[in-house]
């Protein structure tokens, strides 16, 4: 193999691994757009349909200490550390405290939404996020005050999302 050989591969290994970061890239984009589609119509399901919502808190790393935030919106799982706000943005409710924290407040930023909640993580429990949201709009009110007595959001609901018809 001579050096013009050598240094075609290596052009077509180069033009390869961005043809496949592209293509990544967009299937990424493509997904994000799809779940963020899903978060606004949960919002406008919610709102539609008169569920209150609360005033989010976010928790430290280690799911100690609770941290006030100035969001307002509505837990989606039952560990309240996912949450969708009043403007339809997802946020992961996990944040690094400390004492500044403590006493001002912490800023989750919002995330954005994955399509599938919990996908690789190490317990193996992941759920489509068209799930978790309908299961969070079906529990309606009892989410919210069960929620807060034992932070657990009861499970139920059908599954439905964006384009399903109810039965």
């Amino acid at each position: 193999m001579d050096e013009g050989d050598g240094l075609e591969w290596r052009e077509r290994q180069r033009r390869a691994v961005r043809a496949h970061a592209a293509a990544d890239e967009r299937r990424r984009a493509a997904e994000h757009a799809e779940a963020a589609e899903l978060v606004a119509w949960f919002v406008a399901e919610a709102t539609r349909r008169g569920l209150p919502t609360e005033r989010l808190t976010a928790r430290g790393p280690d799911g100690r200490g609770s941290y006030r935030t100035g969001l307002r919106g509505w837990y989606v799982d039952r560990a309240r550390t996912r949450a969708v706000d009043v403007d339809g943005r997802f946020h992961l409710l996990t944040v690094a405290g400390g004492p500044r924290a403590r006493l001002f407040g912490a800023e989750p930023q919002p995330s954005p939404p994955p399509l599938v909640v919990g996908a690789g993580g190490r317990d193996g429990e992941s759920i489509p996020l068209r799930t978790l949201l309908s299961r969070r709009l079906d529990a309606g009110d009892e989410a919210s005050r069960a929620g807060s007595a034992d932070g657990r959001t009861p499970r139920s609901g059908s599954g439905r999302g964006p384009g399903d018809e109810a039965p």
